[in-house]
């Protein structure tokens, strides 16, 4: 199983990213797929999830109306649009998968992570 991240950088405020998690290894529409994000000395929080099955998303209000998540299960990728940037948005976002036969949004503590992308935002 591997998740492999890409996209991550340096932007200023206000400016837009993609990130990419490219994902192999499992069936994917059997997994839900999260974006989550971490600050030295912070747990990862996560900011956004996808259904693999259903298409079913979830955004943290910290990130709704800004970023998107969408899926395309022919590539076993994820991506994560991320617009209108704030330097708090500045952290290491990771990619995790996990299937429990159900709909959540959480630490994926049992999942499959991928290596993270640092993202920067300057102001």
């Amino acid at each position: 199983v591997q998740l492999v991240e890409s996209g991550g950088g340096l932007v200023q405020a206000g400016g837009s990213l993609r990130l990419s998690c490219a994902a192999s290894g499992f069936t994917f529409d059997e997994y839900n797929i999260g974006w989550l994000r971490q600050n030295p000395g912070a747990e990862r929080e996560p900011i956004s999830c996808i259904s693999g099955s259903d298409g079913s998303t979830y955004y943290a209000d910290s990130v709704k109306n800004r970023f998107t998540i969408s899926s395309d299960n022919a590539k076993n990728t994820v991506y994560l649009q991320m617009n209108s940037l704030k330097p708090e948005d500045t952290a290491v976002y990771y990619c995790a998968a996990e299937s429990r036969g159900s709909w959540f949004c959480d630490r994926f503590e049992e999942g499959y992570w991928g290596q993270g992308a640092q993202v920067t935002v300057s102001s």
